[in-house]
């Protein structure tokens, strides 16, 4: 089990911890052997967890969501403990629930929203609950483990990387440990392998309260979750089901981000949802109006912002070819999961942005102060150096269309 665990680890690459620790060096010291010792350490119940490193991402509204990064041994662990638990908890996963699942993904969860839209559930609760990872207390959560796993030493696992103290490094290179998730009783860091199985065990007791409770029959209020993402799409009472909703979290110890939590009218507002704007659109044939997904305006503007962060003056020492592989790397990676609904506008908007930075790139590498169009029109871009266009794309594949 561990040395699958560790396979899959070293697939999913990943920084070091706080040992700086990699897997060349794990390599180097001898893959079995290293294994061995893990799971002896196991067996004896001598293993305790590192510190987790804590490092930041920048967020759209200009703070930063904190993640946590294991060591590869805790990884490892981690992992092993989730190919266990994985299945048990899966058997018990409502359908509501679309994050790390099998079959399931964002994309199942934009399309369960437009089937309810198109159901008649007009009324949406666009639900954010504030810093849910880091909310989720320990003893709730734990009882809800323990209903399916009686196993002691799995238990008290989880305990320990749920409690490990958190490494943080300041702008001097000091490095810090602290032991918030312990004192709070609360929390588990985003990054772990174990947190998205942690996640949805928790979010599992909201969804079953809001059926036991009878709001679900009541507002013809239908659930859709994806980790820490969350709307309800009823088809009356979305106030009094709002309400609910607070009422609920705060029985379950989580907050409501009133600041991002709001009542829209479907088909008189829009909102967004893991990428996706939900409104009115209009048949550029017909003219017919409907209710579908979309790439939302912002979802556009971050891949035009990586466009333009990737063909920078920067970046004028790279070859061409490998700069055109890496910018159709990242237009068949966003194309690929935005495909849902009319697709047709944000990729044309993408395909004018990147061609014309690209030929300013080109210019800028070789020195072309005039006449760019002429030395680089769209078939030198798209035939001889194989830049991937996105509407092309859209043509050649139905779900496209969808």
């Amino acid at each position: 089990m561990l040395a699958y665990a560790y396979s899959c680890c070293r697939a999913n690459k990943g920084a070091g911890g706080v040992d700086e620790r990699t897997f060349e060096d794990i390599e180097a010291y001898g893959r079995e052997r290293w294994l061995g010792e893990l799971a002896q350490a196991l067996r004896e119940e001598s293993y305790r967890p590192e510190a987790v490193r804590r490092v930041y991402i920048p967020k759209p509204n200009g703070k930063q969501r904190p993640l946590g990064i294991p060591c590869l041994c805790d990884r490892v662990c981690m992992t092993a403990a989730m190919l266990v638990l994985g299945p048990i908890f899966e058997a018990d996963l409502p359908a509501e629930q679309h994050a790390y699942r099998e079959d399931r993904n964002a994309l199942s969860a934009v399309m369960e929203v437009q089937r309810l839209l198109e159901a008649g559930h007009k009324q949406v609760v666009d639900a954010d609950l504030s810093a849910y990872f880091d909310a989720i207390p320990h003893v709730e959560l734990m009882k809800s483990v323990a209903r399916r796993v009686v196993d002691r030493r799995m238990l008290h696992l989880l305990k320990m990387w749920l409690e490990a103290p958190v490494e943080e490094t300041d702008a001097r290179g000091r490095k810090k440990r602290t032991t918030p998730n312990r004192d709070s009783k609360r929390g588990t860091p985003q990054g772990s392998p174990i947190s998205p199985l942690i996640a949805n065990i928790y979010m599992r007791r909201f969804i079953l309260g809001w059926k036991r409770l009878g709001l679900e029959a009541r507002f013809g209020a239908r659930i859709v979750n994806y980790a820490d993402d969350l709307v309800i799409c009823c088809k009356r009472g979305a106030e009094e089901a709002l309400q609910s909703l607070r009422q609920l979290m705060g029985r379950l110890k989580l907050t409501v981000n009133e600041e991002k939590t709001r009542i829209c009218q479907i088909p008189k507002e829009r909102f967004d949802f893991l990428g996706y704007t939900f409104g009115l659109s209009y048949s550029p044939k017909t003219g017919r109006r409907y209710v579908s997904p979309r790439p939302s305006k912002k979802s556009i503007r971050s891949l035009i912002e990586e466009i333009h962060e990737q063909t920078n003056q920067r970046t004028l020492l790279q070859e061409t070819t490998r700069k055109v592989e890496h910018l159709n790397r990242m237009l068949v990676g966003w194309s690929n999961y935005f495909r849902v609904g009319p697709v047709s506008k944000a990729y044309r908007t993408i395909d004018v942005y990147t061609t014309a930075r690209l030929r300013r790139w080109l210019s800028r590498k070789h020195k072309k102060r005039t006449g760019v169009y002429t030395c680089y029109p769209y078939e030198h871009l798209y035939q001889r150096l194989g830049l991937v266009c996105l509407l092309n794309r859209e043509r050649r594949l139905l779900w496209a269309k969808a």
